[in-house]
């Protein structure tokens, strides 16, 4: 008890959510204890494809002989035999995200319930809370890697314009078709196109949550996702929560969840997270990373730069257009 603190705030300061998150030792209660256990799978193998891609070299220089050299029959089996592994390790990737997928509305569900306001369920169900900004670390870290790792998408490229032209061929593919069937390789193909495929993931079945569960105020989730926000924010700008922290990289977690949780709510809400009326204070967060070392936070940055929807609407004022341009 007493992980989740709240403070005296006063009633006019809806974004400033003073409270203290303990992202480090929360623990379930027995009210979230099934939910968090079938999450908790979940997460656990997101650490493992992390690291996997974090590890993925891909088959550049392969590839490359191959293409250069198309008549060397040699090349191009040394290029295929590069290539399967690899594609093998991006469906595994693939089929976690529908894992994601699965287990974002479940979450939810418990975090947004009409029983309570979004601020009582995130004091109470703190380890859910914990879990969701995890989902939210995973996929920020996940598509940050993918995108700075071109072989990812090149490789997939290049296995599927092999299966094709062996099958105009009609060359033996038995082999093949056991990496993945035409059917999952379309599937995949869609997701690698996305230049941060897994937020595509997160939002779409976050979005999906909100329209499916007609007798739930979208409110309910658009608020939980804005105190979200706002308490990673003052969670890193209170030098007094700062000290709470026992470990070094608890302060970027806040930061990337809250980047995270900005972008989603733009993804998610119809006039999204930029604009005057928005549940997040979004000038102040920017501030917050702007704060950092030089060269931290840049993807961060980068990311409510790029991946945000709403950015450039007319709604979104000036003064945050500026601050993020510089």
């Amino acid at each position: 008890m007493g992980n989740l603190l709240r403070l005296i705030l006063p009633k006019d300061s809806p974004k400033d959510s003073d409270f203290f998150v303990d992202f480090e030792n929360a623990q379930p209660t027995p009210l979230e204890k099934v939910t968090w256990q079938s999450v908790q799978l979940v997460l656990n193998e997101g650490q493992s494809i992390l690291r996997s891609v974090q590890s993925y070299a891909g088959a550049a220089d392969a590839i490359r002989q191959a293409i250069s050299n198309p008549s060397n029959d040699e090349l191009q089996k040394t290029a295929w035999s590069s290539v399967c592994p690899l594609v093998e390790k991006l469906k595994t990737y693939f089929e976690f995200s529908a894992q994601l997928e699965h287990v974002v509305p479940v979450l939810l569900s418990d975090l947004c319930s009409n029983d309570m306001v979004p601020l009582e369920h995130l004091e109470s169900q703190q380890a859910l809370f914990k879990q969701f900004a995890e989902i939210l670390d995973f996929v920020l870290r996940f598509d940050d890697l993918k995108m700075t790792n071109p072989s990812i998408q090149n490789d997939f490229s290049y296995y599927r314009r092999t299966l094709s032209r062996m099958k105009m061929a009609n060359e033996d593919d038995s082999h093949t078709e056991n990496v993945v069937s035409n059917e999952m390789a379309n599937r995949m193909s869609l997701f690698y196109a996305n230049a941060t495929p897994m937020l595509k993931v997160l939002s779409d079945a976050t979005t999906r949550f909100v329209t499916q569960n007609k007798e739930l105020p979208v409110e309910n989730t658009t608020e939980c996702l804005g105190a979200m926000a706002n308490i990673c924010r003052v969670m890193i700008e209170n030098p007094d929560f700062n000290a709470r922290f026992q470990n070094a990289d608890t302060r970027m977690f806040c930061m990337r969840v809250m980047v995270g949780v900005i972008i989603l709510y733009d993804h998610v809400h119809p006039i999204g997270a930029f604009a005057k009326n928005s549940l997040i204070d979004v000038r102040a967060s920017i501030k917050v990373l702007k704060d950092q070392h030089i060269g931290r936070v840049d993807g961060l940055l980068n990311a409510l730069r790029y991946t945000t929807t709403h950015l450039n609407d007319e709604s979104t004022p000036k003064a945050i257009k500026q601050i993020l341009a510089e």
